[in-house]
C-alpha cells in the first residue's frame, strides 16, 4: 500500500512537471497560458457537441432496435454496440478535455496570484487583486456547469451498457419486449444531457468573451 501511494506521489509530480514545462516552452513562443485556457475551453466546447451528436446516434438506433424482426437481431445488436463505444468515447473525450481546461487554468490562477505580489503600486494591485476574484469566479461557473454535463452522461451510458448486454445475453424477441420499456426513459435522458451541454457550451462562450 505505501509503495503505491508512493507510486502515485512520484506519478503526480511527474505530470504536474510535464504541464509546467509545457507552458514554459509555449511561453517562449509567444503562447501564454491564458491563450491555451481560452483553446481548451474551445476543445470542451467541440468534445461536448460531437457527445451530443454520438448520444443521439446512439439513441435513434436504439429507437430503430426496439421495433426490428427477431431476424434482424443480430445485425441490429452490432450496430447499437457499435453506436454504444462512439458514444463512450465520446463522453470520454469530454472528460479528458475538462481536465487539460482545469489543468492550464489552475497554472494560470497560479502564476496570476505570484504577480500580483510583485506590484509596487498598492492601487493597481488592488485592482489586478479584483480582476482575479472576478475572473475565478466566473470560471468557476462555467467549470461546474461543464462537470454537471459531464455527471449527467453516466447513468445514461450505463443504461445504454445494460441493454447492450440485454441484447448480447438474449438475442431474442422477448428481449425486444423488455427494451421497449427503456426507450422512452433513455429519450427523456438524452434530451435533459443535450440541453444542460447547450447549457454549458452557452456558459463556455460567455467566459471566452470575457476573457478576450
Amino acid at each position: 500500500m505505501l509503495r503505491f501511494l508512493i507510486l502515485s506521489a512520484l506519478l503526480t509530480l511527474f505530470t504536474a512537471g510535464c504541464s509546467q514545462m509545457y507552458y514554459a516552452g509555449m511561453e517562449k513562443v509567444g503562447i501564454h497560458k491564458r491563450d491555451i485556457m481560452v483553446s481548451r475551453v474551445k476543445d470542451v466546447q467541440e468534445s461536448q457537441e460531437e457527445a451530443q451528436e454520438e448520444f443521439k446516434s446512439a439513441l435513434e438506433e436504439f429507437g430503430s432496435l426496439v421495433t426490428i424482426e427477431e431476424s434482424s437481431l443480430k445485425k441490429a445488436y452490432d450496430k447499437f454496440s457499435s453506436e454504444y463505444e462512439d458514444a463512450k468515447e465520446a463522453a470520454e473525450d469530454v472528460s479528458k478535455d475538462i481536465d487539460k481546461l482545469e489543468d492550464v487554468s489552475l497554472a494560470l490562477f497560479k502564476e496570476w496570484e505570484e504577480e500580483i505580489t510583485q506590484y509596487k503600486n498598492a492601487k493597481l494591485k488592488a485592482q489586478s487583486r479584483k480582476k482575479l476574484r472576478d475572473t475565478k469566479a466566473k470560471y468557476r461557473k462555467m467549470m461546474t456547469s461543464m462537470r454537471h454535463s459531464e455527471k449527467s452522461m453516466e447513468p445514461i451510458l450505463a443504461t445504454f451498457y445494460d441493454n447492450v448486454l440485454t441484447l448480447k445475453h438474449s438475442l431474442n424477441a422477448q428481449a425486444i419486449g423488455a427494451l421497449q420499456g427503456e426507450f422512452s426513459s433513455l429519450k427523456s435522458n438524452v434530451g435533459v444531457l443535450i440541453k444542460q451541454m447547450n447549457r454549458s457550451i452557452k456558459e463556455s462562450d460567455r467566459f471566452i468573451q470575457e476573457m478576450q
